[in-house]
């Protein structure tokens, strides 16, 4: 029994950063909800011309879907995977909280009265009840959203699955256009994490920066003499 759980301990321990994050960002981010009272404005002129469209609540919310089954299979089925993907939403969403913790910011975009009564304003006015309109820059829905893109296109897992990676593309876009549409977000928000998101890309994907830094770290500690392999 006891080997038993030690073996899966050894083979799932990757996935102790990954719940100690979860927990400091859920702690932080309600922080944060709690507490803003005074914020910065967030809107640019184009924020007035895009309209409100409730059906695109169902890819916002999909995203929470889209996010953990990304990060799932690649804790499961790739090490080298699920650490460049963790890297990149990760830093991300540590670079949100300090921004939303130094300069709280907000918007004004959510319209007073529904335009229309059925089932997509009805789960858009829950949503703005759960989730207030402060805290949006750069938005994290945004970020991932790409972050998790990347991660699938870039995975030798999904080599032969066309299929898999233009319909991870299409949800990407249908998010990232989502988080305007419902107004959850200015598209001041949309850029900013756009721009983080491509500089991360070129990190993590592009030179393989921080695997590499990884790898020459795993292959020091097993040339030192007693050291156990990870």
């Amino acid at each position: 029994m006891a080997l038993t759980a030690k073996k899966y301990f050894q083979q799932y321990r990757h996935a102790i950063p990954l719940i100690i994050y979860f927990v400091i960002y859920l702690v932080w981010f309600g922080h944060l909800e709690r507490t803003v009272k005074h914020y910065q404005v967030i809107h640019v002129a184009l924020d007035d011309y895009i309209p409100f469209c409730e059906v695109f609540v169902v890819p916002y919310l999909l995203w929470f879907i889209y996010v953990a089954a990304t990060i799932a299979f690649f804790f499961l089925k790739d090490k080298d995977d699920y650490f460049k993907s963790c890297t990149f939403l990760f830093t991300g969403m540590t670079i949100f909280l300090l921004v939303s913790t130094i300069a709280p910011n907000g918007h004004h975009l959510r319209p007073y009265v529904m335009p229309r009564d059925n089932i997509f304003t009805t789960l858009v006015s829950y949503l703005y009840r759960a989730d207030t309109p402060t805290n949006l820059w750069p938005s994290i829905h945004v970020y991932n959203s790409l972050g998790c893109h990347f991660a699938i296109a870039k995975s030798k897992h999904f080599e032969n699955h066309k299929g898999i990676r233009i319909a991870s593309l299409i949800l990407c876009v249908s998010i990232i256009m989502s988080t305007v549409l419902i107004k959850q977000h200015s598209l001041f928000d949309v850029m900013t994490a756009l721009i983080m998101a491509t500089i991360m890309y070129l990190i993590v994907y592009r030179y393989d920066l921080i695997l590499n830094l990884k790898h020459n770290y795993d292959n020091k500690k097993k040339r030192k003499p007693g050291s156990a392999a990870l």
